[in-house]
């Protein structure tokens, strides 16, 4: 038997456990037991309640899915059950041995305690949870804080530089003022304000130094102030500029009015106020040149990741809407009913800073051959609209300008009809987008009426069932055998992941199928999954689980997008891991592995 002290030095060498004290994890060895198994031995099947956390020391272990899938391959260093045993459940998958292995058991109410007590071990096991932010969702300016706003690139000049050099300084950067300091020590603000009231309207000479008419010892704030306090700060001492500095009492940047003005508009609410009140499509790409900042601070302030997608949508559907009423003001009436639909991730009410624009036209079947011009140029407008604001032209080609997309509800219904009984791969990827159809505006009984007769038609045809499944299983996570990310190998994104097509995508397929199989008709991935949990479609633990992988991959990927935001470029989906903390990444492949578990599951029931 191995004494107590060994275990304590072997649960040093395996992660987390490195980072607990020499006397915590001496008195986690008191408790943990050595395990040893042979091949072909179980260390707990889907089902079964695991006693505790099992870490492996020696051998290798095989994870199955309910379907016999082997979805994960375990060596020395890893860990089994962790997610079972945090939730006080049952395992969702079977871990049976395949090379003798040696395991150590921590109790699952001492590891529970663990991990809610020490830090480390809760950042590791448990991924951190956001919190939506209300007031970041309003004004913005109470959750940001001033060093998310602040000009970090000082321009300063010294006490004895002349008035006339300090106005050069400040045309030639474009900027209204300037920071007085004497080497590290900040002596005084000088503003264009100074310059116009106390140079020139009293009439001295650019020849005065700027120590005679800057504001001395000008009040600073804290880089970890919220801009509510910056603005109400200025607001109090009726100045526009306030010096930041940090807790090593050194001047960190300049934070103006401007700054909180340009942040406080960069929200929802007001960004959609403005596209309500547009008057042509250029007045509202100027609007939504301000998404990626709307975005930015939204992931800063730690808005949850479906906050964030619903409020770029809310604003792709102002712009929409907005189009068609400058489109109907020009053209007329619309001579028959219609809806105006959007699908994919818009539909979905998932959209990021990257989104294309997939949309159609669901006319009444009182329309004739002489309503077709207006439809047309309706759905031109709209479309080059919403390509002139940003959302660019899909290059699928799925939009009302394409006159497949743009009929009356008899040529929707046979679409669909086509495509349930004679479900080929085209039919397949078509009905796969069509299902994310979501009206905007219009008339909305012509979109409900189609819906639900269509989920009726497809979730009583079995075959078109299983090939909704098959199609849903395209896309992999991209995790390799033994849990390894697996990257792109070539090309422009080489040695990235792309975050879409591989880390969204597949759980907006499998949400797809269990609204399909549900019954459910609402398209957004996350709805669909609590209501496949509530409904039984799936378990409710791989539901919770599913829920929150969806949930960190979405997160990463928005995070992506505002660094790269903040650091002035185009937001992409294409991740390179190695931006990421081990620990992110570590809970990055929980996720995938999670999704690559599902859809085992999935395949298991065709």
């Amino acid at each position: 038997m191995t004494s107590t002290t060994s275990i304590s030095e072997r649960l040093a060498q395996i992660k987390p456990f490195g980072q607990l004290t020499e006397a915590e994890r001496s008195a986690l060895a008191q408790s943990t037991q050595e395990v040893h198994l042979p091949v072909g031995a179980l260390v707990f099947a889907a089902g079964d309640t695991p006693p505790g956390l099992y870490l492996v020391e020696k051998g290798e272990v095989d994870i199955f899915s309910a379907a016999g899938d082997v979805v994960s391959h375990r060596i020395p260093g890893d860990s089994l059950s962790e997610r079972a045993v945090l939730r006080g459940g049952e395992a969702n998958l079977t871990a049976r041995v395949v090379e003798p292995a040696d395991l150590l058991m921590i109790p699952a109410e001492t590891f529970r305690e663990l991990v809610e007590n020490v830090p480390a071990l809760g950042r590791w096991y448990y991924r951190p949870v956001l919190k939506t932010n209300a007031a970041s969702e309003t004004s913005g300016l109470m959750a940001l804080r001033v060093q998310d706003m602040m000009t970090p690139n000082l321009v300063t000049c010294v006490p004895e530089a002349s008035t006339r050099d300090a106005a050069w300084i400040m045309r030639d950067r474009r900027i209204n003022s300037l920071l007085v300091m004497d080497g590290r020590k900040l002596e005084g603000i000088v503003t264009v304000h100074d310059l116009v009231n106390k140079v020139l309207a009293e009439g001295k000479g650019g020849d005065v130094p700027v120590r005679e008419i800057m504001s001395s010892n000008p009040v600073t704030i804290a880089p970890d102030a919220s801009g509510l306090d910056a603005l109400m700060m200025m607001a109090e001492r009726r100045i526009h500029h306030l010096p930041v500095k940090g807790k090593n009492g050194r001047i960190a940047g300049i934070i103006g009015h401007s700054d909180l003005f340009r942040q406080q508009a960069a929200t929802a609410s007001h960004m959609a106020s403005e596209i309500v009140s547009a008057r042509n499509s250029a007045e509202m790409a100027q609007v939504m040149t301000r998404l990626p900042e709307l975005l930015a601070n939204l992931t800063t302030t730690g808005t949850r990741p479906e906050a964030i997608c619903r409020r770029i949508t809310d604003l792709t559907d102002a712009v929409t809407r907005r189009l068609l009423a400058l489109a109907e003001a020009d053209l007329g009436p619309a001579p028959v009913p219609y809806v105006w639909a959007a699908c994919g991730s818009q539909g979905r009410r998932e959209q990021t800073g990257v989104s294309d624009q997939d949309n159609c036209l669901i006319i009444s079947d009182n329309m004739t051959a002489a309503h077709e011009p207006y439809f047309k140029e309706l759905a031109t407008r709209v479309c080059d609209g919403l390509n002139e604001v940003g959302f660019v032209y899909c290059p699928g080609d799925m939009m009302a300008t394409n006159p497949q997309w743009r009929q009356p509800l008899k040529v929707w219904q046979s679409y669909f009809h086509d495509w349930i009984e004679e479900p080929d791969t085209m039919a397949q990827m078509l009905a796969s987008v069509m299902f994310d159809l979501r009206p905007i505006a219009g008339d909305t009984a012509l979109f409900e009426g189609l819906q639900s007769a269509t989920m009726d038609k497809a979730q009583r045809n079995s075959i078109f069932i299983r090939q909704m499944v098959g199609n849903s299983l395209k896309h992999a996570p991209p995790l390799g055998f033994f849990r390894n990310l697996t990257l792109i190998r070539s090309g422009e994104h080489k040695n990235t992941l792309d975050m879409k097509h591989a880390g969204v995508v597949p759980v907006v397929d499998l949400g797809r199928v269990y609204a399909l199989k549900g019954g459910t008709y609402v398209a957004n991935t996350r709805d669909r999954l609590v209501a496949a949990g509530k409904a039984g479609v799936i378990s409710e633990s791989g539901a919770k689980d599913l829920l929150d992988a969806y949930d960190m991959i979405v997160e990463t990927r928005l995070r992506h997008q505002a660094a790269q935001i903040n650091s002035g470029e185009s937001p992409d989906n294409y991740l390179d891991p190695m931006e990421l903390s081990e620990l992110e990444r570590n809970h990055l492949r929980d996720a995938f592995l999670v999704v690559k578990t599902m859809q085992s599951a999935l395949s298991g029931q065709t």
